[in-house]
């Protein structure tokens, strides 16, 4: 039970379907990226995935293995993505990086998720295309 709402919050994110992240989000979510960084609330989530998405519209999650302690779930994976979809230009767009993530599962919806990543070759690529777009725009 506990696991099919993490794999299904999974599929939503492969999707890009924000509504249904939305959904499958309580309303008080906790969000904690690669970083620790925390993002409390379904609202605000929502348009942080709207946002990521505006970055990297591919965005996948591929699980390897999930593990399941009552609510807590943990899933071993990969993260991947294009920076805006730009592959093959002048510079090296894509990232992929081993990943795992943790959900806590309240009523059949995600309280709490957490990535462990690292997402630096991300980063990178968002810093240096936004100064390029400064720079060009």
């Amino acid at each position: 039970m506990y696991a099919q709402t993490v794999i299904n919050f999974i599929k939503a994110i492969n999707e890009a379907d924000v509504d249904k992240i939305y959904n499958l989000m309580t309303d008080d979510h906790v969000f904690v990226d690669s970083q620790n960084n925390k993002t409390l609330g379904k609202e605000p989530m929502k348009q942080a995935w709207i946002d990521f998405y505006k970055l990297f519209p591919d965005y996948h999650l591929e699980v390897n293995e999930v593990l399941t302690k009552n609510e807590v779930v943990i899933v071993t994976g990969i993260a991947s993505g294009t920076y805006k979809n730009l592959k093959f230009e002048e510079k090296d767009n894509s990232w992929i990086v081993p990943a795992a993530w943790k959900a806590i599962v309240k009523d059949d919806k995600i309280e709490l998720w957490q990535i462990f990543a690292d997402m630096s070759k991300a980063y990178e690529i968002v810093k240096r295309n936004t100064s390029t777009e400064n720079i060009e725009g």
